[in-house]
């Protein structure tokens, strides 16, 4: 039987974020089915408001203590100590990790449920002028604050097993809290007709979602010989360096959903439904933002802690310059996409029940706001996860603290004259500038990396979008209904848009011989032959 070679690095990155980005899909869709039964179900105003404000302190929280501190802490620690102390010292430091996180988890939970009415003040002082939609929120935000244990346990299983080498049980995971809050909030609505009763069932459905996720990771963690049963210190010499990266990492890598708390706390200084507009908006830009830029960085980090760990300075170069160069051949189109069909997209998939025209209309002005900062949403986590891999939490916090100032100075000012598109563009501004700093910083820290491979690579693919832009508002300019009507034939004719934008795409890629496109061509064939 012949030899059959290893894939290099980057392709295993690429392969491994296929398979996130695959899961990821799924999850996405099903969020998307989600999100329409809330949009159907509660519109855009009072309930809606009072749900999405709540749901982003768990959110918070699972960026915090979950994906954004303990587990991006973790995966370098524990690629270390796998390297270099051996698989029975890794396994041990992997439990005791679970067990410290369960504890720190259910602390901050029982906290924040004391601490409900302050918290809402907090990230909603506009809420205070409606008692009813205020209440309702302190209330929707106690339910959910559990989903906190389960989905931070569950991001540091993720961590664990993609460094294990698997990736499929993680990314899969949120698929299971979209069908939990789905069955949740139609069985409840089946049952009664209040919205109130309705968004608590909503609200319940998150917590059974972070029950189901975490079992999920259980049989794939013992498999690979994770068992919480077995003796481990509660604390592990490792848990140290963990500790030390741990507190820098939980600000710098909550950047993102801090600057939505600022979003939330400022929409709700403007008229009702502002900040389910926001939010509907946002929704729609962490489709590609999930699927492809959170896949790859997901799939990056092992491959780059390893490198790291090893002193393979030259191999992360080479796998950070891949990484970018396939984030921006991606990113690109889905940006130009979403701007060009922003207002079909909005209308086919949540203009439905109480979601109304001006909903529509206005959720379609913040994406088109949102999506100009998509690229840069999506480079940032590259660059965080490169300073990750290499133990390097306190230059993204620095950076961090100036990214969230630049976006609360320009919310304030643009929500003056632009409403709640003025906060949709202050956060894609203040994403430019964090990614800018960002790219500075890391070259004095690794010199040349190859950025003038990933600026001409970045080019090609953005004149190949800028026509397929182009291209697609001619088509839909010809097969779509006027704006503001919504006919029988619109989701058909957006379908013709999306499939005419890829293949022009495509087809520009392949005369410009972008080598990305090869990398997705060997990733699609790989995947269909597996």
């Amino acid at each position: 039987m012949a030899n059959v070679p290893r894939p290099s690095d980057s392709e295993r990155v690429t392969l491994a974020a296929g398979v996130v980005g695959s899961a990821t899909f799924i999850s996405r869709v099903l969020g998307y089915v989600r999100d329409v039964a809330m949009a159907s179900f509660f519109g855009t105003g009072l309930v809606s408001d009072a749900f999405i404000v709540a749901f982003r302190v768990p959110n918070l929280l699972r960026r915090l203590f979950g994906e954004g501190s303990l587990s991006i802490a973790f995966v370098p620690v524990f690629t270390d100590c796998l390297n270099h102390h051996g698989r029975d010292q890794a396994e041990q430091f992997a439990v005791s990790a679970l067990r410290a996180l369960f504890v720190l988890l259910a602390i901050v939970t029982v906290v924040g449920i004391v601490l409900a009415p302050a918290i809402v003040h907090l990230l909603a002082y506009g809420f205070t002028d409606d008692q009813e939609k205020y209440l309702l929120c302190i209330k929707l935000t106690r339910i959910m604050l559990p989903y906190t244990i389960f989905i931070g346990l569950v991001a540091l299983c993720m961590g664990i097993l993609n460094v294990l080498g698997h990736f499929a049980a993680p990314a899969l995971a949120p698929a299971l809290l979209n069908i939990a809050m789905i069955s949740m909030v139609v069985i409840t609505a089946w049952w009664s007709p209040s919205p109130v009763t309705r968004v608590t069932g909503l609200a319940v459905g998150v917590v059974v979602g972070g029950v189901l996720q975490l079992g999920l990771q259980t049989p794939f963690l013992i498999r690979r010989g994770i068992h919480f049963w077995r003796s481990a210190p509660f604390w592990h010499p490792a848990m140290k360096q963990i500790l030390y990266l741990m507190g820098p990492a939980m600000f710098g890598a909550a950047v993102y959903q801090i600057n939505h708390l600022v979003i939330c706390l400022l929409g709700s200084l403007l008229p009702q439904g502002s900040v389910s507009y926001l939010y509907y908006a946002d929704r729609l830009v962490q489709f590609p933002l999930g699927v492809f830029a959170m896949a790859l960085a997901t799939a990056v980090l092992p491959t780059l802690s390893r490198q790291a760990s090893l002193g393979q300075t030259a191999a992360l170069r080479k796998t950070f310059t891949h990484a970018l160069q396939m984030i921006f051949f991606i990113t690109w189109p889905s940006m130009v996409g979403l701007i060009v069909l922003r207002e079909p997209i909005v209308a086919v998939l949540f203009h439905h029940g109480a979601f109304d025209e001006q909903s529509t209309r206005l959720t379609a002005s913040a994406l088109l706001y949102y999506g100009i900062g998509l690229w840069a949403f999506s480079a940032v986590r590259i660059l965080l996860y490169t300073f990750y891999a290499l133990q390097d939490t306190r230059t993204p916090v620095r950076l961090a603290a100036v990214s969230i100032a630049a976006n609360i100075v320009l919310g304030t000012v643009l929500m003056q004259t632009m409403q709640h598109n003025g906060l949709a563009l202050g956060l894609s501004l203040a994403s430019i500038l964090h990614l800018g700093l960002l790219t500075v910083a890391l070259r004095k820290k690794l010199g040349a990396i190859g950025w003038r491979l990933i600026v001409q690579s970045a080019a090609r693919s953005g004149v190949c979008a800028l026509l397929m832009g182009v291209t697609v508002w001619a088509v839909a300019m010809a097969v779509l209904p006027p704006a503001g009507r919504f006919a029988l034939g619109l989701p058909a004719g957006l379908l013709l848009c999306i499939l005419s934008g890829v293949a022009v795409y495509c087809g520009l890629a392949f005369m410009l011989q972008v080598p990305e496109l090869e990398s997705v061509k060997q990733l699609v064939v790989k995947r269909t032959i597996s």
